[in-house]
């Protein structure tokens, strides 16, 4: 295979959404609906990635992969199992709940999935923020306390972001999306997320989104104080390196104008400034394609063009 596999997006409604995505990305969204996530590559039995265009056009991810294993993924890839990575575009319009994904120790009893995720800022409103992990010294007495009485910002983390800024956030590590974040998340496949607060919010239902107290409390990781985001300036700079994916950030320069990329395994290519071209195949901002594991690439653009690769999820 010699050319990067483009996938439809699935648009999801949510209540924090808006109509962005229209004007960052170039995408012409479903008329009426407040749109706050694009699922750009998912293989899960409820959302199902379709190809766009080339020759396994209209086939989705699970067809794909079950006839293609190998040359896709890469030899000894189990055709029956799900593709490991979900890929989303957030446009966060308001604050997100406060969440929490529970940890592979726990989730089993808590009948969910865990779920480790990087957000990439693309694009943010100045003083844009993101809220990440407890404020020195908070406990869960002190957690507990103050979800009761409305008064949690005290103790919870927020900090400023810009774009480029990067951030890991494994499962078990409390977070929100604060507004004005458009974010470029990589994340394990799984769709278990458990809402501790919800800013006093009713969902686009009018009613209050139900919340998940006990297994919020089970899941938080109490000792985590204080991340940060790191900046992604340079030529490659390692974003995550887990046990679920490898993310790297490469920006192309007039004396490094290209990358290759070997073969052997499947790998996700995701521009987030400009447009790059993949074995001559164009690939534009905002677009997420997989890259068959039977081909090397070569990635080329113009100096300043900066692109994302998901690897060693396999």
């Amino acid at each position: 295979m010699s050319a990067p596999i483009f996938f439809k997006p699935i648009y999801q409604e949510r209540v924090w959404g808006a109509r962005n995505l229209s004007e960052a990305l170039g995408r012409e969204l479903p008329e009426g609906k407040v749109i706050g996530e694009a699922w750009e590559v998912v293989d899960r039995p409820e959302a199902q990635s379709v190809v766009a265009g080339g020759e396994f056009d209209g086939k989705t991810i699970r067809e794909l992969i079950s006839e293609n294993a190998a040359s896709v993924m890469g030899e000894g890839y189990d055709p029956q199992r799900p593709f490991p990575i979900l890929v989303k575009w957030l446009d966060c319009a308001d604050r997100l709940s406060l969440q929490v994904h529970p940890p592979a120790s726990v989730a089993p009893q808590l009948k969910g999935e865990p779920k480790t995720e990087n957000w990439y800022i693309a694009d943010c409103k100045p003083g844009s923020s993101l809220i990440v992990g407890l404020k020195k010294g908070a406990t869960r007495e002190e957690f507990e306390r103050r979800l009761k009485d409305d008064s949690l910002e005290e103790c919870i983390h927020r900090f400023a972001v810009e774009p480029g800024d990067s951030i890991l956030v494994e499962s078990g590590r409390l977070h929100a999306i604060d507004a004005g974040n458009l974010i470029l998340e990589i994340q394990q496949n799984s769709d278990t997320t458990y809402r501790v607060y919800d800013w006093g919010r009713v969902g686009l239902d009018g009613e209050p989104r139900q919340l998940h107290i006990e297994e919020s409390l089970a899941s938080i990781e109490w000792n985590d104080f204080e991340p940060s985001a790191m900046k992604t300036d340079g030529e490659q700079v390692v974003l995550a390196d887990c046990q679920e994916f490898r993310l790297v950030k490469f920006t192309l320069s007039e004396a490094a104008s290209k990358v290759t990329i070997p073969a052997g395994e499947g790998r996700l290519l995701s521009p987030v400034e400009g447009k790059v071209l993949a074995n001559g195949v164009e690939v534009s901002r905002g677009d997420n394609v997989l890259l068959p594991a039977d081909t090397e690439w070569e990635i080329t653009g113009d100096a300043g063009a900066a692109f994302l690769v998901t690897e060693k999820f396999v």
